[in-house]
């Protein structure tokens, strides 16, 4: 899979080449470049926002900045994500869809945002998904980013040093807690401050194992999110 990150501050985008997104992206399994969108400005200030038609707070990123940018950097065939509290919600399920693209190109928007032209014209040409990581603002689109690519890599094939580990993932409808939370995890040792494993963990039965991360599952989910439950 090839990213392409288009953003006013780069340098933001550094972790996305640690752990294990770096080792995938040494192996060849990821391939991520930061653009910055200041290389594609028209003036000796580098500007890349101004004031919002119709009066308002804040500035508003400039279509004729972000269209060159995006010109230069989105081929045809990738799918434009424009992080956004104004998006979608971003899901599981979103990350497992994304995860067999090709090619993702990211648009981190600042301020008050990115001219909505921008993206009804990059919709001419390629696929646009506007998606919100969760029910609240950010400062821009850079974390939201780091959140969306972690979850999509992660679910590549060889990225994971076990591929077991995503198909237990919380939220996964096709996991072994069937779209539900993850119960609590534990290892050694055994007893911790007086807190001990709970028994049925270190009983070898691998079906009261799997009945009783069932029944934890449910019970996390019920108390935590019970919108998650049938």
């Amino acid at each position: 899979m090839n990213i392409d990150v288009v953003t006013i501050f780069p340098e933001y985008l550094a972790p996305l080449r640690t752990a294990l997104l770096g080792k995938a992206i040494d192996r060849g399994l990821l391939g991520i470049t930061v653009h910055d969108l200041r290389g594609w400005t028209h003036d000796v200030h580098r500007s890349v926002d101004d004031a919002p038609y119709g009066g308002g707070p804040g500035m508003v990123m400039k279509p004729t900045v972000w269209g060159d940018a995006l010109d230069a950097v989105c081929p045809d065939d990738a799918l434009l994500v424009v992080p956004t509290p104004a998006g979608v919600p971003f899901t599981q399920q979103t990350a497992q869809r994304w995860a067999g693209e090709e090619h993702l190109v990211f648009a981190c928007g600042r301020y008050e945002g990115i001219d909505q032209r921008v993206f009804h014209d990059a919709a001419r040409r390629v696929r646009v998904e506007e998606v919100s990581i969760g029910d609240y603002v950010l400062i821009g689109g850079e974390v939201a980013v780091l959140v969306i690519v972690e979850a999509v890599a992660r679910l590549l094939p060889g990225v994971l040093g076990n591929e077991q580990s995503h198909q237990e993932d919380s939220f996964s409808s096709d996991s072994a807690v069937g779209g539900l939370l993850e119960g609590p995890s534990y290892t050694r040792p055994v007893s911790w401050r007086g807190l001990d494993v709970p028994a049925v963990l270190l009983s070898g039965d691998h079906a009261k194992v799997a009945a009783w991360r069932r029944e934890q599952s449910l019970r996390r989910t019920a108390e935590r999110r019970p919108d998650l439950l049938p």
